[in-house]
């Protein structure tokens, strides 16, 4: 491969740095985690522990317009990728107890641990934290009793306002990092039709507000810098093949990013992020305690951020 002069590498390595850092710069956030009857806890009230499990591949860095970000090596340019495993540990308790319109109160902690692996390794211009430990998920809910029809439900729903703090692992030399050095609110509204007896529609509908960064990315020598705002869904459908045991579907979700990142308090430009990913699902019940979720999500209409494919899983348990 050919050898680019140093100062083109630098040059280049200062345009990627600008790029990537100012525009990929929202929070971790619930892209596909979550899927099918998600309006509800499946087993009523109390305790409920649940892990999940997803694997990142073949996330190409792109830029505003869907091109692919090529990073300066001593090599010459080439394709930037992002992989990423991650675990997310959650416990849930649902209360029984009215506490406002007819919401019964719970209460949600989650926890991720995240692993990154970028390609090239030997690139001049972004790193990736070490630390695994990603930012604490705190979120009280109200949960409502399925509306009821004829035939059985017709709709349940959520609201709970989430909250991230920023406990991850952070360092500002990093560009690509576990945790987000910044306070996140991330509300969101939860909600599964049944629109035939074996036939559901469930909806994750989030809004996403982030706190300004005080000790942003080093590379950029500002004092501060504040992701923009953003909508993200989580949607599904799915049919129940077996009954009480599984229903197969197809998943999906969409992020919008609505305002502009900031530097230094002001506005910058073509920094909104951007991604749909779709996919197949299934759900299967082993037992009315114990339930076993599966998802892939291909991506596409990537803007400032990864585009590549997901693959979940998540195992509920509930404690009688």
């Amino acid at each position: 491969m050919r050898r680019i002069p140093l100062k083109t590498l630098a040059a280049t390595a200062a345009l990627v740095v600008g790029q990537a850092a100012s525009a990929y710069d929202l929070p971790a956030v619930n892209l596909g985690f979550t899927s099918f009857l998600d309006g509800a806890p499946p087993a009523g009230p109390g305790w409920y522990v649940q892990q999940y499990f997803q694997f990142y591949r073949n996330g190409r860095l792109k830029d505003g317009d869907n091109n692919d970000l090529r990073l300066p090596t001593p090599n010459g340019l080439e394709k930037a990728q992002l992989d990423a495993n991650i675990s997310l540990t959650q416990l849930v308790y649902q209360s029984d107890q009215e506490l406002a319109f007819g919401g019964k109160w719970g209460m949600n902690v989650m926890l991720p641990v995240v692993g990154f692996d970028l390609t090239p390794e030997d690139n001049l211009a972004l790193s990736t934290n070490s630390g695994n430990l990603g930012d604490l998920l705190v979120g009280p809910y109200l949960q409502w009793d399925p509306i009821m029809g004829a035939n059985g439900p017709k709709l349940v729903q959520r609201v709970e306002f989430q909250m991230l703090l920023p406990t991850g692992s952070y360092n500002d030399n990093d560009a690509i990092n576990p945790g987000s050095n910044v306070f996140s609110f991330n509300p969101y509204w939860a909600a599964t039709a049944f629109l035939a007896p074996k036939w559901t529609l469930s909806w994750r509908l989030h809004y996403l507000w982030n706190a300004e960064n005080s000790d942003p990315y080093s590379p950029l020598e500002a004092k501060d810098s504040q992701a923009g705002q953003a909508i993200h869904l989580n949607f599904a459908s799915a049919y129940e093949v077996l009954p009480n045991r599984l229903r197969i579907g197809i998943n999906g979700y969409y992020l919008k990013q609505i305002t502009e990142n900031k530097l230094d308090g002001h506005d910058l430009s073509d920094t909104k992020e951007q991604v749909l990913g779709i996919g197949p699902g299934m759900v299967y019940h082993l037992s009315k305690h114990d339930h076993l979720f599966a998802n892939v999500y291909w991506e596409t209409w990537a803007e400032n951020r990864t585009e590549g494919s997901r693959v979940n899983l998540r195992y509920v348990h509930h404690f009688q």
